[in-house]
């Protein structure tokens, strides 16, 4: 009888779990990003001054989605997704100014329809990247009582950071990610899931996490620049404020252009490094946007006067 009462209550057991389905919830994975030059570990912090970047393409060379081959074609835009995802990061982290140029196009015509004037505002770096490497498999595992099914996409992605006004690339970077569904059923009972769109998303985001910290690091500890507007009665009028990261009491260098010569070397123009000539700090501001703000500054010291202001630029 003991043994009977066992074996029912074994069998129970059994078919109570057989009715419930073995189910695990989406699971995105950051891989250890790739980078072609040592990453920066120390971010300044203070002052905290927006340099102006620009996303200025991202494409696809991952061959998913490219061929009716088998039938295989789908309208994944992989490259859009991959630039709108790391502008959102870019831009939800408060640090940059975000200038738009993936979308250039649509803002002319906007322009042009409405005879508006454009304000052409150039940025101090640009963001290069490619989707290399996207797709998608299913795994699955059989047993004699349950069978599971996996789904995965795996997206890999490649940045370049560049220097607008020379033109250098001075930081690259890889980093890639995947995101993965699983589902599984036990006696032919459980969760049955069909094919899941949002696993892409998610790859390619986290691909884009993995080398978005990268990024603005990096642009964090490129010297910031602004310009000499005008010298009037001894003080400085700068380019940029409140907005920009400025604030009263923050001193600031100002340096004459260096001279450009052609590099022997590469053939390529290069500055001279630009000669110190004053000190100056903010003691009030103007504007209310990014294009219309900007700082008057006293000269702590040094001159201003003997210098052409077109020559001038603060750096910090």
């Amino acid at each position: 009888m003991k043994k009977y009462l066992n074996l029912v209550i074994g069998s129970n057991l059994v078919f109570m779990l057989a009715g419930c389905g073995v189910s695990t919830p989406d699971v995105v994975k950051v891989e250890k990003p790739t980078n072609t030059q040592p990453q920066i570990s120390v971010v300044k912090q203070e002052p905290e001054l927006k340099r102006k970047v620009a996303i200025a393409r991202f494409g696809n060379e991952a061959q998913y989605g490219k061929s009716a081959l088998f039938g295989v074609n789908s309208d994944y835009v992989a490259e859009k997704q991959a630039t709108d995802i790391l502008s959102a990061k870019l831009a939800q982290s408060g640090k940059f100014i975000l200038l738009e140029r993936s979308d250039i196009d649509t803002i002319n015509k906007e322009i042009t329809t409405f005879n508006l004037q454009s304000l052409q505002i150039g940025s101090d770096y640009l963001i290069v990247g490619s989707v290399t490497e996207f797709g998608r498999k299913n795994i699955s595992d059989t047993n004699v009582f349950s069978r599971s099914k996996t789904q995965m996409a795996y997206a890999k992605v490649s940045v370049r950071l560049i220097d607008v006004k020379t033109g250098q690339v001075i930081f690259a970077q890889e980093g890639s990610g995947e995101a993965l569904s699983e589902a599984g059923t036990s006696f032919g009972l459980g969760k049955h899931v069909g094919y899941d769109s949002t696993l892409n998303d998610k790859a390619i985001s986290a691909a884009i996490s993995s080398v978005v910290d990268g990024i603005m690091q990096n642009l964090l500890n490129k010297p910031w620049r602004s310009y000499v507007l005008s010298v009037e009665n001894g003080n400085a009028l700068i380019a940029g404020g409140a907005k920009q990261g400025l604030r009263i009491g923050d001193s600031f260098d100002v340096y004459q252009n260096g001279k450009s010569i052609k590099n022997p070397q590469t053939g390529m123009m290069i500055e001279l490094p630009g000669v110190k000539v004053a000190t100056i700090k903010v003691v009030s501001q103007f504007g209310n946007t990014y294009t219309d703000e900007g700082s008057v500054c006293q000269v702590v010291n040094g001159n201003l006067d003997a210098a052409s202001v077109k020559d001038l630029y603060v750096q910090k």
